[in-house]
């Protein structure tokens, strides 16, 4: 798939949920697999981590800079899904919000999305003493916190 940024409605969309696929979900795998929105690209995370890019439209961020996952995330001040652009957050969260199950990265089906607003953050590559060895993004200061769904 083209890594080009692209506006909202031209993303590539999931076979299996019909949903558009993301910047960070979208090459698929080494198979030939159809990208999907079930999970993140490893190359792709550290791309919008190392170019501050935005993990749905692929284009540079400005701010403010958001964050969207559990509440868990939120919690522990450590996303999964890289950071986006305030606008494309949204319009991804629209279409996701009556999705089922594990999708954008996520291990686990949840019930409520969290966005979190800030002007930067800290990427954090997994190690080898944590259990979930997945890079993480950290917001370094929260301007706004909501909860959806």
């Amino acid at each position: 798939m083209d890594p080009a940024p692209r506006p909202f409605a031209e993303l590539p969309l999931d076979e299996e949920l019909g949903t558009p696929v993301p910047f960070a979900c979208g090459t698929g795998d080494a198979s030939g697999a159809a990208p999907s929105a079930r999970k993140l690209d490893h190359e792709r995370v550290t791309q919008c981590a190392l170019s501050r890019i935005c993990g749905v439209c692929g284009s540079g961020l400005g701010r403010p800079i958001a964050f969207l996952g559990s509440p868990q995330e939120e919690g522990r001040n450590a996303f999964h899904f890289p950071p986006a652009h305030l606008e494309c957050a949204e319009q991804l969260l629209a279409v996701y919000a009556e999705v089922r199950g594990s999708v954008l990265g996520q291990t686990e089906p949840f019930d409520q999305w969290v966005i979190v607003t800030t002007g930067g953050f800290e990427y954090v590559r997994g190690r080898r003493q944590d259990v979930d060895r997945r890079p993480t993004f950290e917001p370094n200061s929260v301007l706004e916190e909501r909860r959806l769904g």
